[in-house]
Order: structure tokens, then sequence, then C-alpha cells
């Protein structure tokens, strides 16, 4: 049973034109697909984080609600209705991530980076994070992002290192942290930015080990964030975090040099995203 902090409730009669325009033009939203609980809290501020490359996965990971199997073709399209998406609901700031496209020879990057010059034609000055997938390590696929230069560029390490093998299988934690650490090395302008979650049976000294190895790589920002299991399908809950023991993650992990953290129970990589770089 979830306690009580853990009760947050969803609004649908505040999503309905942000869905509408969704449906509209075609797109998908990881808010939808990974059941976010803030979603309609976001989607009534017209905000969303954008689903590329279609909406089915080719890794396994066991914490996530995306569909998994054989994605479909890519949509070359795509990165033009996602610009008018963003242009109609009026964002100064967008994120942009996708599934995992190991099918791909440059694992997707350069539908991120046409996403990235179609957003850029709109008048405004809008500021762009990109949460990426590791490109299986392929620097020049990594190199095509860097260039489109999106002001953020994010990669989940999502848990501690010794859960990889049965939360994250088909990933590498070692790799993630070398693709935060490639981006600094292509583009030292460029903030780079993380995001674990807790509650999966990882202790306090092991989630600070990974604070640390992020800042050894340069990374930027942090968000932590509470576990919840999407279904009975899925890693189960090992522990409920208490929002003191959120704190608590916040202060070490300032004290390690982040720039910006949030750190609480629903806080999420893409949650309130512009307020990193505002302020860093």
């Amino acid at each position: 049973m979830r306690p009580e902090w853990l009760k947050k409730r969803v609004n649908l009669n505040e999503m309905v034109y942000v869905k509408d325009l969704l449906r509209k033009l075609s797109l998908h939203t990881v808010c939808e697909e990974a059941n976010c609980p803030n979603i309609s809290e976001c989607f009534s501020r017209k905000i969303a984080t954008f689903l590329i490359l279609g909406h089915i996965c080719t890794r396994n990971c066991k914490f996530c609600n995306i569909r998994k199997g054989r994605p479909e073709p890519v949509d070359e399209n795509e990165s033009i209705r996602v610009a008018e998406a963003v242009e109609k609901l009026g964002l100064s700031f967008v994120v942009i991530t996708s599934v995992t496209r190991d099918d791909l020879e440059d694992g997707g990057a350069g539908i991120f980076s046409a996403t990235v010059r179609e957003i850029r034609k709109i008048k405004g000055g809008i500021r762009i994070e990109l949460l990426i997938p590791d490109f299986k390590g392929d620097k020049e696929a990594l190199e095509k992002v860097v260039n489109s230069h999106p002001e953020i560029i994010s990669h989940n390490v999502e848990t501690v290192p010794s859960l990889y093998p049965e939360v994250r299988s088909k990933s590498d934690y070692k790799l993630s942290l070398k693709v935060l650490e490639n981006v600094k090395k292509m583009e030292r302008g460029i903030y780079t930015k993380s995001g674990i979650m807790v509650g999966l049976g990882e202790k306090d000294k092991e989630v600070i080990d990974v604070m640390r190895d992020l800042r050894e790589v340069g990374c930027d920002f942090l968000s932590i964030g509470q576990y919840l299991q999407p279904s009975k399908n899925h890693y189960p809950v090992r522990e409920y975090i208490e929002p003191e023991k959120f704190e608590f993650y916040k202060e070490e992990a300032l004290k390690l040099g982040f720039k910006h953290v949030k750190s609480g129970v629903y806080v999420r990589s893409s949650y309130l995203a512009e307020d990193y770089i505002l302020n860093c």
C-alpha cells in the first residue's frame, strides 16, 4: 500500500487540449507512454515531453512502461510535426526524448538533430533539452546530437550499477557515464544532466556513489525520484522513500557540486525541466 505522500490525483479534464493536439499531429509523449504521475499538471500548463522515433523500444528495461518489440519504420516528417506542436503550445523550453532504437545505424541521432533544426526555425529563442539513449557508445551518432547545439543533453543512468543486471540488462552503467563525459569533451558549453530512480532496493551509499561518478564526468544537473511500478509485470517497488530522504540526497548532491538538483517523490527527469537552466 502506498503511503499518504504518494497519492497524487490525475485530472483528466485538464489534459484535453494537449491530447487532442498530439493526436491530430500523430505525435507521442513520454508523459502518456510511461504513465507519468505528473501528466495532468504538465498538460494543464501546455507542457509535454515529446517521444520521437516511434513508441516501441528495442530494449527491455523492467522499470519502464514503454512498449517493447520491433519498432515501426522511421517517420522522416516527425520532426516537422514536433516543431508545429511546440509552436502551437507556445513553449519557451522543450524536452525531446526517444525510445531506444538499436535497430538503426545511428540509433536515431539524425532525427534528434533534425528535430532541433526544425524547432530552431520558430521565432522566440526556444531552449531545447534532448534526453538521449546511449547510441551503443557510437561517438559519430553522439556528435550529430551535440552538433545540433541543444542547451542541455540529458542521459539517465536510472539506477545504481549493482541493479543493472536485473533492471537494465541491455544497458551498461559505465557506457552511460561515458556518454555524458563525451558530450563535455565535444562541447563544454552544453549542460549535461542525468536522473536516477530510488526505491528499487539500492543503498544510500550506492546512490551517493552514483552522484560522485556523475560529477567526475562533469554532469551539471541531477534528478532523483521515487520508482513506481507501472504494472504487476514490471520490477517491484522495494521501498517507498520518505520525503526527508529525498532532501538528504539533494543536500549531498549539491555538496558534490551539481548546479541544480530536483529530488522528490514525484520528480522525473523532464519534470519542471526549465528550472534547471533558470537556476544554475
